[in-house]
C-alpha cells in the first residue's frame, strides 16, 4: 500500500511563490448560435461570425480562437499560446491544440455546405511535432477540405507558430447530413451569458440529425 506524503516542505515553498491567476469570460446562448447557423449556408455562417453579426461559440471564446479567413474549402484560425492553456508539463495542452485543429477542419468542411446541410466529426487524428508554449506566440491553423461527398468529407490541417515552424498536423472525417426543416429559421442570437449554467430542459424527442449538428 502506498501512503501519500503530506510533508513536502520543498514543494510547498515553491507553490507558495506562485501567484494565483484568474480569467473571466462571457458567452452567448450556444443553442441560438447553432440555430442561426442552421439558417445559413456554411460559408455565409462563417462570414457572419467574422463580421461579428453572430457571436463566437463558447468554446472558441474560452480559448481566444480567432476566425481569420474563410473561403470555400479552406479556413484559417489563430490562437495565442497563453499560460492558462498549459498542462503540468509546461506547454499548451495537446487536447486544446486538438480542439483548435478540430475547429478549423470542421469549419473548412462547413464552408462547402449549402443551406440545409449539416456535419459532425466522426474521427480526428493529430500529430504533435513541436511543443507549443508562450514563446510560440500566435499559432495559426489552416484547414483544407481534401474530399467532400454526399455523406462524408475528409479534411486536413497544419499548425504553425509565429516563426512559421510546423507544430502539428491533423486529419479528420466528417459525417454530412440534411438538417430538419424546422432548424432552418434564423432567430435572434440573444444576450451574453454569465458563468451560471441553465437547467437542462427535459427532452423526450427521438434522435434526429439536429442532435449531431455542432457549430465550429
Amino acid at each position: 500500500m502506498i501512503v501519500p506524503r503530506t510533508d513536502r516542505p520543498q514543494l510547498a515553498g515553491k507553490l507558495a511563490e506562485a501567484t494565483p491567476r484568474t480569467k473571466t469570460f462571457s458567452w452567448a446562448d450556444p443553442r441560438a448560435i447553432a440555430r442561426a447557423g442552421h439558417g445559413l449556408a456554411g460559408l455565409d455562417f462563417l462570414h457572419a461570425l467574422m463580421a461579428g453579426e453572430i457571436p463566437p461559440p463558447p468554446a472558441v471564446a474560452l480559448l481566444d480562437i480567432d476566425l481569420v479567413a474563410a473561403e470555400a474549402g479552406r479556413v484559417t484560425m489563430s490562437m495565442r499560446a497563453q499560460e492558462y492553456l498549459y498542462n503540468p508539463l509546461g506547454s499548451v495542452h495537446g487536447g486544446l491544440i486538438a480542439t483548435l485543429m478540430d475547429s478549423v477542419m470542421g469549419c473548412a468542411v462547413h464552408s462547402t455546405l449549402p443551406l440545409g446541410r449539416g456535419f459532425t466529426t466522426l474521427e480526428i487524428k493529430v500529430n504533435y511535432l513541436r511543443a507549443v508554449t508562450e514563446a510560440s506566440g500566435l499559432v495559426t491553423a489552416v484547414g483544407r477540405v481534401v474530399h467532400s461527398g454526399r455523406q462524408q468529407a475528409v479534411a486536413e490541417a497544419s499548425l504553425t507558430d509565429e516563426a512559421s515552424r510546423l507544430c502539428a498536423t491533423a486529419t479528420t472525417t466528417c459525417l454530412l447530413f440534411d438538417l430538419p426543416d424546422q432548424d432552418r429559421a434564423r432567430p435572434s442570437v440573444g444576450s451574453q451569458r454569465t458563468m451560471e449554467r441553465e437547467p437542462k430542459p427535459q427532452d423526450d424527442r427521438r434522435w434526429d440529425a439536429s442532435d449531431w449538428m455542432k457549430p465550429c
